[in-house]
């Protein structure tokens, strides 16, 4: 027993194994002791989750290199196994596999990063998380409107980016082209109406202006872009029952809703000073009644 005992603890196998593991846990207790670290050195909250994210996987690529130094003069012999084997498990993991190269493609591809609002696999929302194997998004819409939270959090497998198309309402640009319809009475006065617009947008989105034009231009430089027209419009459109004012504007992604509230209670109030000179329109029905047909019935004798 005891010879057996001593052959197990002197033998080179067991001794390997027991220097990686050792290994092992100081990567992990150093990758904990930076991550803490991190939390009370760093202050911003998005470079302080980039700065975890890289420590973490720092720790794992220092873990693996560990074992393969560790082991390197018993892995030559086992390469034509390690071939089979790893066919096999690429083929029973090849969605994983797919969700890791769809991590690297996202990483080192610029799809999005955490915090933009974005939609993937069929799903809207912000991302908060990005993994290995999924992205975590904090889901926006569905019985919800406009683009308030649902409360639901969504993990999605990393491998759709090579399977559908990724939108990005944040990315290089963000701000998105909004707009809003206001219908106007026949017989009002629409060049007043036209004016009042007008002079709305110039005042509410007065704060875009400069920051939409930069961002434009920055987009102009870095793609194939045409010069577009960044500006607040207004349009007319001649309807059969009303005319339609039609006003298109660019605003921040995340108050596209507050946008909405804020123009048309701007609207209203200009509206009210403007003495029935713009009146509003809306969708009536008129019932009419029908002629009325008095039937009598007489018998003869």
């Amino acid at each position: 027993m005891e010879e057996t005992l001593k052959e197990l603890l002197f033998n080179p196998t067991v001794g390997r194994i027991v220097t990686a593991v050792v290994a092992i846990l100081i990567v992990i207790a150093l990758s904990r002791f930076a991550q803490r670290s991190v939390g009370r050195i760093v202050k911003d909250v998005d470079t302080r989750y980039r700065v975890r994210k890289f420590v973490n996987f720092l720790g794992y690529f220092v873990a693996s290199l560990a074992i393969t130094v560790v082991f390197s003069d018993k892995l030559g012999g086992l390469t034509v196994a390690f071939g089979v084997a790893g066919a096999g498990i690429a083929f029973a993991l090849q969605e994983v596999i797919a969700s890791v190269a769809g991590w690297a493609a996202i990483s080192l591809g610029g799809f999005y990063s955490t915090g933009d609002r974005v939609q993937v696999g069929g799903i809207k929302g912000d991302v908060i998380d990005i993994s290995v194997l999924r992205t975590t998004v904090m889901e926006i819409r569905e019985w919800v409107k406009a683009d308030l939270y649902t409360g639901r959090i969504v993990k999605v497998a990393n491998s759709f980016v090579f399977k559908e198309p990724v939108y990005n309402y944040s990315g290089d640009f963000p701000f998105l082209w909004d707009e809003i319809t206001l219908p106007v009475k026949y017989g009002s006065d629409w060049r007043l109406a036209r004016e009042m617009l007008r002079n709305l947008v110039d005042e509410v989105l007065v704060d875009y202006a400069s920051q939409v034009e930069d961002s434009w231009k920055a987009m102009v430089h870095r793609y194939r872009l045409g010069d577009a027209d960044v500006k607040p419009m207004i349009t007319l459109r001649a309807t059969d029952n009303w005319i339609e004012f039609t006003v298109r504007y660019v605003v921040d992604y995340r108050k596209r809703r507050w946008m909405q509230d804020h123009l048309f209670t701007r609207i209203l109030e200009e509206v009210d000073k403007s003495h029935d000179r713009i009146r509003l329109a809306s969708a009536t029905f008129e019932l009419v009644t029908g002629s009325h047909l008095d039937v009598s019935v007489r018998n003869d004798p």
